[in-house]
Protein backbone atom coordinates (compact mmCIF):
# COMPACT_ATOMS: atom_id res chain seq x y z
CA UNK A 1 0.00 0.00 0.00
CA UNK A 2 1.25 3.47 -0.79
CA UNK A 3 1.47 6.07 1.47
CA UNK A 4 -1.25 8.49 -0.36
CA UNK A 5 -3.61 5.06 -0.03
CA UNK A 6 -2.40 4.32 3.88
CA UNK A 7 -3.19 8.11 5.12
CA UNK A 8 -6.44 8.46 3.06
CA UNK A 9 -7.62 5.34 4.15
CA UNK A 10 -6.85 6.02 7.98
CA UNK A 11 -8.72 9.19 7.88
CA UNK A 12 -11.57 7.37 6.49
CA UNK A 13 -11.46 4.53 8.86
CA UNK A 14 -10.86 1.97 6.02
CA UNK A 15 -8.42 -0.75 6.42
CA UNK A 16 -4.85 0.17 6.22
CA UNK A 17 -1.51 -2.12 5.91
CA UNK A 18 0.39 -0.28 8.42
CA UNK A 19 -0.79 2.85 11.09
CA UNK A 20 0.50 5.91 9.40
CA UNK A 21 2.56 8.30 11.01
CA UNK A 22 3.43 11.99 10.94
CA UNK A 23 5.50 14.10 13.05
CA UNK A 24 6.68 17.84 12.50
CA UNK A 25 8.49 20.98 13.82
CA UNK A 26 8.64 24.72 13.64
CA UNK A 27 11.76 25.69 11.07
CA UNK A 28 13.23 29.19 11.71
CA UNK A 29 15.83 32.11 10.12
CA UNK A 30 16.20 31.26 6.77
CA UNK A 31 13.92 28.15 6.64
CA UNK A 32 11.01 30.00 7.77
CA UNK A 33 9.87 31.90 4.54
CA UNK A 34 10.40 31.03 0.76
CA UNK A 35 12.77 28.67 -1.09
CA UNK A 36 14.33 28.19 2.49
CA UNK A 37 11.41 26.62 3.67
CA UNK A 38 10.08 24.51 1.02
CA UNK A 39 13.38 22.93 0.71
CA UNK A 40 13.58 22.22 4.94
CA UNK A 41 10.02 20.58 4.40
CA UNK A 42 11.08 18.25 2.05
CA UNK A 43 14.67 17.61 3.37
CA UNK A 44 13.15 16.62 6.82
CA UNK A 45 10.30 14.77 5.33
CA UNK A 46 12.63 12.48 3.15
CA UNK A 47 15.17 11.76 5.80
CA UNK A 48 12.77 10.47 7.68
CA UNK A 49 10.25 8.63 5.21
CA UNK A 50 6.95 10.01 7.16
CA UNK A 51 3.73 9.12 5.68
CA UNK A 52 2.38 12.59 5.10
CA UNK A 53 3.66 15.84 5.26
CA UNK A 54 2.19 18.77 7.45
CA UNK A 55 3.63 22.25 6.02
CA UNK A 56 4.13 24.67 8.93
CA UNK A 57 2.85 27.92 8.50
CA UNK A 58 5.70 29.62 10.06
CA UNK A 59 6.59 33.24 8.62
CA UNK A 60 3.17 33.76 9.30
CA UNK A 61 1.92 33.18 12.96
CA UNK A 62 1.09 37.18 12.68
CA UNK A 63 -2.10 38.19 11.52
CA UNK A 64 -1.59 41.70 9.59
CA UNK A 65 -3.25 43.93 12.13
CA UNK A 66 -3.49 47.58 11.33
CA UNK A 67 -1.44 49.77 13.59
CA UNK A 68 -4.40 51.86 13.88
CA UNK A 69 -5.96 49.38 15.85
CA UNK A 70 -5.44 50.66 19.45
CA UNK A 71 -8.80 50.71 21.96
CA UNK A 72 -11.74 47.92 21.57
CA UNK A 73 -14.28 50.23 19.02
CA UNK A 74 -11.34 50.51 16.78
CA UNK A 75 -11.75 46.64 15.42
CA UNK A 76 -15.45 47.63 14.31
CA UNK A 77 -12.68 49.12 11.59
CA UNK A 78 -10.65 46.01 10.41
CA UNK A 79 -11.25 44.66 7.02
CA UNK A 80 -10.80 41.48 5.13
CA UNK A 81 -6.65 41.25 3.63
CA UNK A 82 -8.61 39.63 0.30
CA UNK A 83 -7.45 36.67 -1.78
CA UNK A 84 -4.49 38.91 -3.79
CA UNK A 85 -2.48 39.85 0.08
CA UNK A 86 0.67 38.72 0.44
CA UNK A 87 -0.21 36.80 3.62
CA UNK A 88 -2.31 34.69 1.60
CA UNK A 89 -0.40 34.30 -1.88
CA UNK A 90 3.00 33.57 -0.24
CA UNK A 91 1.30 30.43 1.98
CA UNK A 92 -0.24 29.11 -1.27
CA UNK A 93 2.84 29.68 -3.15
CA UNK A 94 4.60 27.56 -0.21
CA UNK A 95 2.22 25.09 -0.08
CA UNK A 96 1.96 24.63 -4.21
CA UNK A 97 5.94 24.03 -3.91
CA UNK A 98 5.49 21.50 -1.91
CA UNK A 99 2.79 19.76 -2.93
CA UNK A 100 4.50 19.78 -6.72
CA UNK A 101 7.82 18.09 -5.55
CA UNK A 102 5.87 15.63 -3.04
CA UNK A 103 2.53 15.55 -3.48
CA UNK A 104 2.11 12.30 -5.27
CA UNK A 105 3.67 10.73 -3.29
CA UNK A 106 2.43 11.76 0.07
CA UNK A 107 -1.00 13.78 1.60
CA UNK A 108 -0.41 17.18 2.25
CA UNK A 109 -1.92 19.17 4.72
CA UNK A 110 -1.00 22.81 5.95
CA UNK A 111 -1.12 24.59 9.15
CA UNK A 112 -4.15 27.10 9.45
CA UNK A 113 -5.05 28.55 12.61
CA UNK A 114 -8.53 29.56 14.37
CA UNK A 115 -8.98 33.37 14.33
CA UNK A 116 -8.59 33.60 17.87
CA UNK A 117 -5.41 32.34 17.48
CA UNK A 118 -4.42 34.71 14.70
CA UNK A 119 -5.79 37.69 16.30
CA UNK A 120 -3.60 37.31 19.77
CA UNK A 121 -0.79 36.35 17.15
CA UNK A 122 -1.03 39.25 15.82
CA UNK A 123 -1.75 41.90 18.51
CA UNK A 124 -0.94 42.05 21.80
CA UNK A 125 -2.28 38.94 23.62
CA UNK A 126 -3.38 40.55 27.01
CA UNK A 127 -4.93 43.39 25.28
CA UNK A 128 -6.59 41.20 22.74
CA UNK A 129 -8.70 39.78 26.45
CA UNK A 130 -8.78 43.35 27.93
CA UNK A 131 -10.65 44.53 24.55
CA UNK A 132 -12.79 41.67 25.14
CA UNK A 133 -14.07 42.69 28.29
CA UNK A 134 -14.51 46.10 27.21
CA UNK A 135 -16.44 45.49 23.82
CA UNK A 136 -16.68 41.55 22.86
CA UNK A 137 -19.16 42.56 20.01
CA UNK A 138 -16.22 44.67 18.33
CA UNK A 139 -13.80 41.68 18.70
CA UNK A 140 -16.08 39.71 17.87
CA UNK A 141 -16.26 41.42 14.49
CA UNK A 142 -12.96 41.30 14.09
CA UNK A 143 -12.80 37.22 14.71
CA UNK A 144 -15.39 37.11 11.89
CA UNK A 145 -13.24 39.61 9.06
CA UNK A 146 -9.77 37.61 10.03
CA UNK A 147 -12.35 34.08 9.87
CA UNK A 148 -13.03 35.08 5.84
CA UNK A 149 -9.36 35.16 5.35
CA UNK A 150 -8.65 32.42 6.95
CA UNK A 151 -11.20 30.24 5.44
CA UNK A 152 -10.23 31.80 2.01
CA UNK A 153 -6.75 30.76 2.85
CA UNK A 154 -8.23 27.43 3.35
CA UNK A 155 -9.98 26.94 0.25
CA UNK A 156 -6.87 28.00 -2.05
CA UNK A 157 -4.43 25.82 -0.23
CA UNK A 158 -7.17 22.98 -1.25
CA UNK A 159 -7.81 24.08 -4.73
CA UNK A 160 -5.08 26.02 -6.29
CA UNK A 161 -1.81 24.68 -4.07
CA UNK A 162 -2.97 20.82 -4.26
CA UNK A 163 -3.16 20.37 -0.82
CA UNK A 164 -5.42 17.58 0.03
CA UNK A 165 -7.05 19.27 3.40
CA UNK A 166 -5.61 21.73 6.39
CA UNK A 167 -4.53 20.89 9.58
CA UNK A 168 -7.00 23.06 11.46
CA UNK A 169 -5.50 24.33 14.94
CA UNK A 170 -8.09 25.37 17.73
CA UNK A 171 -6.81 27.53 20.53
CA UNK A 172 -8.29 29.60 23.51
CA UNK A 173 -9.95 26.63 25.41
CA UNK A 174 -7.86 27.20 28.72
CA UNK A 175 -10.65 26.05 31.41
CA UNK A 176 -9.26 29.83 33.08
CA UNK A 177 -9.71 31.88 29.65
CA UNK A 178 -13.26 31.35 29.17
CA UNK A 179 -16.13 29.78 30.45
CA UNK A 180 -17.92 27.28 28.10
CA UNK A 181 -20.61 29.57 28.01
CA UNK A 182 -18.08 32.45 26.51
CA UNK A 183 -16.42 30.62 24.33
CA UNK A 184 -19.36 29.12 22.39
CA UNK A 185 -21.01 32.57 21.96
CA UNK A 186 -17.42 34.25 21.23
CA UNK A 187 -14.85 32.24 19.91
CA UNK A 188 -16.82 29.42 18.16
CA UNK A 189 -18.84 30.69 15.50
CA UNK A 190 -15.67 32.34 13.80
CA UNK A 191 -14.03 28.33 14.53
CA UNK A 192 -16.43 27.16 13.08
CA UNK A 193 -16.93 29.40 10.05
CA UNK A 194 -13.37 28.70 8.78
CA UNK A 195 -14.01 24.53 9.27
CA UNK A 196 -17.07 24.62 7.85
CA UNK A 197 -15.95 26.39 4.73
CA UNK A 198 -12.47 23.91 4.73
CA UNK A 199 -15.08 21.01 4.58
CA UNK A 200 -16.63 22.16 0.93
CA UNK A 201 -13.36 21.97 -0.42
CA UNK A 202 -11.99 18.80 1.01
CA UNK A 203 -13.59 15.99 3.58
CA UNK A 204 -10.02 15.05 5.10
CA UNK A 205 -9.42 18.00 7.38
CA UNK A 206 -7.67 17.39 10.55
CA UNK A 207 -8.15 19.46 13.49
CA UNK A 208 -5.60 20.20 16.32
CA UNK A 209 -6.66 21.08 19.62
CA UNK A 210 -3.93 22.36 20.91
CA UNK A 211 -2.44 21.93 24.46
CA UNK A 212 -0.68 25.45 24.57
CA UNK A 213 2.41 25.31 26.75
CA UNK A 214 1.02 22.51 28.41
CA UNK A 215 -2.29 24.22 29.73
CA UNK A 216 -5.46 21.97 29.80
CA UNK A 217 -8.65 23.10 27.70
CA UNK A 218 -12.59 22.33 27.93
CA UNK A 219 -11.76 20.02 24.95
CA UNK A 220 -15.62 18.93 25.08
CA UNK A 221 -15.77 22.50 23.48
CA UNK A 222 -14.32 21.04 20.36
CA UNK A 223 -15.93 17.34 20.35
CA UNK A 224 -18.75 17.96 17.77
CA UNK A 225 -16.76 20.09 15.69
CA UNK A 226 -17.42 18.64 11.88
CA UNK A 227 -14.02 17.32 10.95
CA UNK A 228 -12.27 13.83 9.46
CA UNK A 229 -9.78 13.46 12.00
CA UNK A 230 -8.89 14.81 15.57
CA UNK A 231 -5.28 15.33 16.94
CA UNK A 232 -4.82 16.67 20.82
CA UNK A 233 -2.62 16.50 23.53
CA UNK A 234 -2.90 13.12 25.14
CA UNK A 235 -0.72 13.87 27.82
CA UNK A 236 -1.73 17.50 28.68
CA UNK A 237 -5.76 16.74 28.75
CA UNK A 238 -5.12 13.26 30.49
CA UNK A 239 -7.22 11.70 27.78
CA UNK A 240 -5.43 8.33 26.22
CA UNK A 241 -6.34 7.19 22.48
CA UNK A 242 -9.23 4.98 23.46
CA UNK A 243 -10.73 6.98 25.79
CA UNK A 244 -10.52 10.49 23.05
CA UNK A 245 -11.82 7.85 20.27
CA UNK A 246 -15.08 7.39 22.19
CA UNK A 247 -15.19 11.01 23.16
CA UNK A 248 -14.54 12.65 19.73
CA UNK A 249 -17.54 10.40 18.35
CA UNK A 250 -14.87 7.43 16.99
CA UNK A 251 -13.27 9.49 14.13
CA UNK A 252 -10.37 8.64 13.20
CA UNK A 253 -7.68 10.18 15.94
CA UNK A 254 -3.82 11.30 15.40
CA UNK A 255 -1.08 11.11 18.05
CA UNK A 256 0.07 8.87 20.78
CA UNK A 257 3.64 10.63 21.68
CA UNK A 258 4.41 12.94 24.36
CA UNK A 259 6.09 15.78 22.33
CA UNK A 260 6.14 18.77 24.95
CA UNK A 261 9.40 20.43 24.99
CA UNK A 262 9.37 22.60 27.66
CA UNK A 263 12.08 25.98 27.51
CA UNK A 264 13.08 28.13 24.12
CA UNK A 265 16.06 26.21 23.88
CA UNK A 266 14.82 22.50 23.36
CA UNK A 267 16.87 21.35 26.48
CA UNK A 268 13.88 20.12 28.29
CA UNK A 269 12.31 17.12 26.88
CA UNK A 270 9.20 15.33 28.26
CA UNK A 271 8.24 11.87 26.39
CA UNK A 272 9.36 8.46 25.17
CA UNK A 273 10.68 10.01 21.61
CA UNK A 274 13.35 12.42 23.10
CA UNK A 275 14.40 9.85 26.38
CA UNK A 276 13.56 6.32 25.36
CA UNK A 277 16.02 4.14 23.53
CA UNK A 278 15.81 2.72 20.34
CA UNK A 279 13.96 -0.55 21.87
CA UNK A 280 11.92 1.23 24.21
CA UNK A 281 10.37 3.97 21.20
CA UNK A 282 9.77 0.81 19.01
CA UNK A 283 8.31 -1.24 22.03
CA UNK A 284 6.02 1.75 22.55
CA UNK A 285 4.94 2.55 19.28
CA UNK A 286 3.98 -1.24 18.73
CA UNK A 287 2.03 -1.78 22.31
CA UNK A 288 0.08 1.91 20.98
CA UNK A 289 -0.93 -0.01 17.67
CA UNK A 290 -1.65 -2.98 19.45
CA UNK A 291 -3.60 -1.36 22.09
CA UNK A 292 -5.44 0.78 19.85
CA UNK A 293 -6.01 -1.17 16.52
CA UNK A 294 -4.88 0.11 13.58
CA UNK A 295 -8.33 1.36 12.05
CA UNK A 296 -8.51 5.09 12.23
CA UNK A 297 -4.63 5.64 13.85
CA UNK A 298 -2.35 7.61 13.01
CA UNK A 299 0.44 7.76 14.85
CA UNK A 300 1.99 11.55 15.53
CA UNK A 301 2.42 13.58 18.69
CA UNK A 302 0.53 15.69 21.14
CA UNK A 303 1.58 18.99 19.22
CA UNK A 304 4.99 19.96 17.31
CA UNK A 305 8.18 18.24 18.48
CA UNK A 306 11.71 19.92 19.14
CA UNK A 307 13.14 21.24 15.85
CA UNK A 308 16.45 19.61 17.35
CA UNK A 309 15.46 15.93 17.46
CA UNK A 310 17.52 13.54 16.27
CA UNK A 311 15.56 12.15 12.93
CA UNK A 312 16.63 8.69 13.74
CA UNK A 313 14.40 8.83 16.50
CA UNK A 314 11.42 9.65 13.81
CA UNK A 315 12.52 6.35 11.56
CA UNK A 316 12.69 4.34 14.78
CA UNK A 317 8.59 4.53 14.91
CA UNK A 318 8.41 4.47 10.87
CA UNK A 319 10.12 1.52 11.30
CA UNK A 320 7.94 -0.42 14.32
CA UNK A 321 4.75 0.81 12.61
CA UNK A 322 5.72 -0.96 9.46
CA UNK A 323 6.36 -4.01 11.71
CA UNK A 324 2.55 -4.36 12.52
Amino acid sequence: MDKRTRVLNALNKKPVDHAPVGFWYHFGGEQAKGEGCVQAHLDYYRDTDLDFVKIMCDGYFNYPIPADITCADDWWNLKPLGKDHPFIQEQVWRAKRIVEEIGKERCVFYNVFAPFSSIRFGYPEDKVMEHIRENKLAVMHALDVIAQDNALLCQLLITEAGCDGVYYCVQGGEKERFTVEEYKEMIAPSDLYVLEHANRFSENNIMHCCGWAGAQNNVELWKDYPVKCINWAVFVEKLPLEEGRIFFGNKAVLGGFETLHLDPECKTYQGILYTGSKDEVQEYTRELIKNYGKLGLMLGGDCTIASHIDHERIRWVVEAARQV
